[in-house]
């Protein structure tokens, strides 16, 4: 089971935080409000006793299938490991200068995967998000123009917040005051149902409990409507996700490269307009069109000319025309306007022919290729004579960097200067450069009385800081057990390809 799957956009930081607010049940009881508690308590649990002798049968409680795919489930999907900050007792193991990690698990409880908690929470969340649902309703509603006086109505406010911005706080304080004080109010004050000899009357005392929203009970018609309605959600979000990967995506992943390179050189000239001419825009009036315009193709007759297909429907059939011809133009501009043909980029890269002398047969062998020139200075030569270096034996073997492809079909030996050029730019020391010869660049090796040959390596004091020219002479007996030779190859970046074509 990966870990992660691409192209997906899915949470993968930390599980989102437990939310507990405090509530007045947190404070201090005192002993009549214990004394009621506890009176509560032994009411509810007669209650429940009574339910579970009514209906305890072995259905009804969690069965053994239920803790099985629940053990199945917690096997298959691993929790999350804790990191550093994650347990209480860490402070001994941080640094002064870390800072706390408040979103840890040692802060914030964060439950890890659980079915049957799971199963609690969508029960929970199912019988309190009918109110999301019922405002879903009415805005559905509202702009359907299923009452087309409260559509006007919604459009004359509308108005007259575009035309004076400054009313825009009130329009939350109306809402709290008409929408949820009021009612509340009148819930307490109810007026007098078929009864004419009592008059209606908001003064003095309340006669009814204070409204409270409650869930709806499970099993109930409301708790399978919230899930036809929460079952018709995710499939509308499933359906916006889909055609906008269809309809949207294609322009702007560079997919076309040329197409979204115009996009973008567009977008950034509109960015630069806006932010030196935007004040010269009449915002107010743009923002009156656009909400009347949305609203007026809002409505059914409209939306049935939009929509019906164009043999009966001569307006949808020179829309889709002009979009048509709207989109072929941007793609005639981008094809012939806008040039991306540049050659793709090359570099050089090198490999290093490593070879050890063999005193017996007193010649080199080769030994393997390798990344580094492992030199008398380099982290693996002075981490001890134990640390080999790392490489392959054949040329066939050595791959392109990851993304790039060979240009070249032959390697070639760096005989710039004989290896004087790289031995200077890595400063590299205790090496001998031979010039004049094949490129080869070798240890140096100095023992206690000075130069050693190749079998004193039992004095040898380390790598000379600097490095020597030879070409034969003196310097052949102070060589060490390595030499090496730079080669090289052009590579250049390789192209994915891909295109996606808009819906």
């Amino acid at each position: 089971m990966d870990d992660k799957t691409p192209d997906t956009f899915v949470n993968r930081d930390e599980a989102i935080p437990v939310i507990k607010i405090p509530s007045r049940d947190d404070a201090p009881a005192t002993p009549e409000q214990k004394q009621r508690t506890r009176d509560r308590l032994k009411e509810q649990a007669t209650k429940l006793k009574g339910k579970l002798e009514e209906y305890g049968t072995p259905e009804t409680r969690q069965s053994i299938q239920d803790r099985f795919l629940n053990g199945i489930m917690s096997q298959i999907i691993p929790p999350d490991d804790l990191g550093d900050n994650d347990s209480p007792d860490d402070s001994t193991m941080r640094s002064p200068g870390t800072p706390k990690d408040r979103r840890s698990r040692a802060y914030v409880a964060r439950p890890n995967f659980s079915l049957p908690l799971m199963t609690a929470n969508f029960r929970r969340f199912n019988a309190r998000v009918g109110i999301i649902f019922v405002l879903q309703n009415r805005l559905i509603h509202l702009f359907t123009w299923a009452r087309p006086s409260a559509t006007l109505s919604f459009l004359a406010v509308y108005s007259l917040l575009c035309m004076q911005p400054h009313l825009l706080p009130v329009l939350p304080l109306a809402g709290l005051l008409f929408s949820i004080m009021v009612p509340s109010f009148l819930a307490r004050h109810p007026a007098p149902a078929n009864d004419p000899r009592v008059e209606a009357s908001y003064w003095g005392p309340s006669i009814a409990p204070p409204s409270r929203v409650k869930p709806v009970p499970e099993l109930s018609k409301d708790f399978f409507r919230n899930m036809r309605d929460l079952q018709n959600s995710m499939d509308d979000f499933s359906t916006l996700h889909d055609a906008a990967n269809e309809y949207i995506t294609p322009y702007t992943n560079f997919s076309s490269e040329m197409l979204s390179s115009t996009l973008f050189t567009l977008s950034f000239l509109l960015a630069c307009l806006a932010l030196t001419a935007s004040h010269l825009i009449p915002w107010r009036f743009v923002a009156l069109l656009a909400g009347w315009t949305a609203t007026a193709l809002s409505h059914p007759q409209i939306q049935h000319l939009l929509l019906s297909p164009p043999p009966s429907s001569n307006l949808t059939l020179h829309l889709r025309q002009h979009l048509s011809f709207l989109h072929s133009t941007l793609i005639t501009f981008t094809t012939h306007d806008i040039l991306l043909d540049a050659p793709p980029p090359r570099r050089e890269v090198e490999i290093f022919e490593l070879q050890h002398y063999d005193p017996y047969s007193d010649s080199w062998e080769p030994w393997l290729f390798t990344p580094t020139p492992y030199d008398p200075s380099s982290p693996l030569r002075m981490a001890g004579a134990t640390t080999r270096p790392r490489g392959t034996r054949f040329f066939g073997d050595v791959e392109a960097p990851g993304g790039w492809g060979w240009k070249g079909k032959k390697w070639g030996v760096d005989l710039e200067g004989g290896g004087r050029e790289w031995v200077e730019g890595r400063g590299v020391g205790g090496v001998e450069v031979e010039l004049g010869g094949e490129g080869w660049v070798y240890d140096l090796e100095v023992g206690e009385e000075g130069m050693g040959g190749k079998g004193g390596k039992g004095g040898r004091r380390g790598p000379k800081s600097g490095w020597e020219e030879g070409g034969g002479g003196s310097l052949e007996q102070r060589r060490g057990e390595w030499r090496r030779r730079r080669w090289v190859r052009e590579v250049e970046r390789l192209s994915v390809g891909g295109e996606e074509k808009p819906g």
